[in-house]
């Protein structure tokens, strides 16, 4: 045994992992895994019928989504801030089946989000360059970017952060010069114009939805952010800051500079025709090349979540021992391969499709977070929590019941496809666990051993006053 410990020391002194991830990456990284910016959110105003249930929209649902599901984040991934997120949230409170069930379909979910990144990036590039309309030259294209992508990845976690936030500098500074062109143009009165005969409700809270989840994702990189018990909580304030002002702001600008006749054409990469009208052909340019590089940025942010996801659930023993192994850069390699092989087959769908798709996956996910949440309040009262929501049990509890409302709510408005697309997804997870735990033991292929796993309870806050002393001064409030 003593001869086998050596080599892996020295390989892993020769394969460093990546630095930690400090606050302003990962507000950043956070940022891209919900947002990226305002593309996307144009439809808001065509399916709302006019920019008064969009701005309302996006001031009403942060309050009662995106604000509950950062808190439920900010106590449960410092409460275990390891590889996986809420994969050991779940397993904790329900046990491995559920961990593993929660792990399948955020992944899915994750996946097929992934999958409309590179193909939004050709759509924005296809106005300068008309080739790419031809499958011949769109193809090869998707290929390469994918793989270009990939690789960006591969070479590590603080590379992906820091590019991160240069993306979106780059990607919010014209909106920031159209919003200020705009001012002199602007008039109120015209945020109040709604047509509720023209609204959509189906394809308005499925939009809301999209562009105001996926908060908890970042939590499956929770083992490579430094000091997360202190910067987690920070970044997702200001995460949610960041969030709100990206969406709004743009939306404020352009709505109310632009006649209440022209919200019937409001739709995907509508916004380069708003900075065109407020600003030239100049402001259109700029913000067709900030949309593309938002894609790039939220691509990037999606996979690593995804491959830190499967490398945690390896780490747990939920999957087998090779989607744990790290590249010399301290990446997961054969998780991050079979995330962007997922998105390569997914990318055929088409956007309306993988929207309502991953949605309704997620929805289902979040419901088992939220119910974890709660339990392991009572299961778990002494768990430490560097983080801890300012609520009893019962105000836990109704933290979490308007968002599961909502995510019902947007589960109930799916199409008949949209139910048997998820149940044959939700089916095949259910067979995948028992399948994989004969494959552990029928030795087909080889587990991380549990005495080696990294330990899935986390020091209650008694232990650790015993063990540290002075540790539980991380916690945010008293």
């Amino acid at each position: 045994m003593g001869e086998e410990i050596i080599p892996n020391d020295e390989n892993s002194a020769k394969t460093k992992p990546s630095p930690k991830l400090t606050l302003l990456p990962l507000v950043f990284l956070i940022f891209y895994e919900v947002s990226g910016g305002p593309f996307g959110v144009e439809d808001s105003v065509k399916s709302g019928g006019g920019p008064l249930l969009a701005l309302l929209g996006f001031l009403i649902f942060p309050l009662i989504w995106s604000i509950p599901e950062a808190l439920v984040t900010a106590e449960l991934a410092t409460s275990f801030p390891e590889n996986g997120g809420y994969v050991v949230w779940i397993s904790s409170a329900f046990g491995p089946f559920w961990g593993f069930q929660e792990g399948f379909w955020k992944w899915f979910s994750g996946v097929m989000d992934n999958a409309l990144y590179p193909v939004l990036f050709l759509d924005y590039l296809k106005h300068s360059f008309p080739v790419l309309n031809h499958a011949a030259a769109r193809v090869p294209a998707l290929l390469v970017l994918t793989f270009a992508l990939t690789y960006l990845n591969y070479r590590g976690l603080h590379i992906v952060g820091f590019s991160a936030v240069l993306l979106a500098v780059f990607s919010l500074c014209p909106f920031v010069v159209m919003a200020l062109l705009a001012v002199p143009r602007i008039s109120p009165k015209r945020w109040l114009f709604v047509d509720f005969k023209k609204v959509n409700w189906r394809g308005y809270f499925n939009t809301m939805f999209w562009n105001l989840n996926y908060w908890d994702k970042a939590s499956t990189l929770a083992g490579e952010v430094e000091s997360p018990g202190k910067t987690f909580p920070k970044a997702l304030f200001g995460a949610v800051l960041l969030v709100m002002g990206s969406y709004l702001i743009p939306l404020m600008a352009g709505t109310g500079a632009l006649s209440e006749s022209a919200s019937g054409e409001w739709s995907d990469g509508y916004f380069a025709e708003v900075g065109m009208l407020i600003g030239g052909v100049w402001l259109k340019g700029w913000i067709q090349a900030a949309a593309a590089m938002s894609n790039l940025g939220l691509f990037e942010a999606e996979m690593s979540s995804d491959a830190f996801q499967l490398l945690g659930m390896s780490e747990m023993g939920m999957l087998p021992a090779f989607f744990a192994q790290r590249s010399k850069y301290g990446t997961p390699t054969i998780s991050i391969l079979c995330s962007a092989t997922g998105v390569i087959f997914l990318s055929w769908m088409s956007f309306q499709e993988i929207i309502e798709f991953l949605n309704f996956l997620y929805a289902l996910g979040m419901l088992l977070e939220f119910a974890a949440f709660v339990k392991l309040r009572i299961k778990k009262p002494d768990l430490n929590r560097p983080y801890r929501v300012p609520l009893n049990t019962f105000g836990t509890l109704m933290l979490c019941l308007p968002p599961s409302l909502l995510l019902i709510l947007v589960m109930v408005l799916a199409t008949v496809k949209t139910f048997f697309v998820s149940g044959v997804i939700i089916v095949v997870g259910f067979c995948l666990h028992p399948f994989l735990k004969l494959v552990k033991e029928k030795r087909w292929a080889r587990f991380i051993p549990e005495e080696t796993r990294p330990v899935l309870e986390v020091p209650s806050e008694s232990q650790l006053d015993e063990e540290h002393g002075d540790e539980s001064s991380a916690s945010l409030l008293p």
